[in-house]
């Protein structure tokens, strides 16, 4: 078994509690089963929102999905001019026999914009 980090990143529709949950819900399900995770493989979970989302913590999605008992931290993304709004980055810590390049970093939305090179 190797640790292995995992990026990937979902525009949500709004700065609201449920678009939020409903988003980090359905990155962190796809992280997990493209790779053929479940979450007791995950080390750490470190999310960033872009600025504009407020509503509430990615992480607290989290620990509604299975998350209880993994490390999850929260941080603004740098504001930077033009980047893209209403999006959740996240970089997930795991332990798994896959190799590097057999890893599927997922990029969901208007997300996968920001990785066109590996985005489903």
């Amino acid at each position: 078994m190797s640790v292995r980090a995992i990026r990937g990143a979902i525009q949500v529709e709004a700065n609201t509690t449920d678009s939020i949950f409903k988003g980090v819900r359905e990155l962190l399900s796809e992280i997990l089963t493209s790779n053929n995770l479940s979450p007791a493989d995950v080390i750490s979970v470190l999310f960033t929102a872009s600025p504009d989302l407020n509503a509430t913590f990615p992480a607290a999605a989290a620990r509604e999905v299975g998350f209880e008992s993994v490390p999850l931290i929260c941080a603004v993304e740098i504001d930077v001019p033009g980047a893209l709004d209403r999006t959740i980055r996240v970089m997930v810590h795991v332990e798994t026999a896959l190799s590097s390049s057999q890893i599927a970093h997922i990029y969901l939305h208007g997300a996968k914009s920001l990785r066109r090179d590996i985005a489903q």
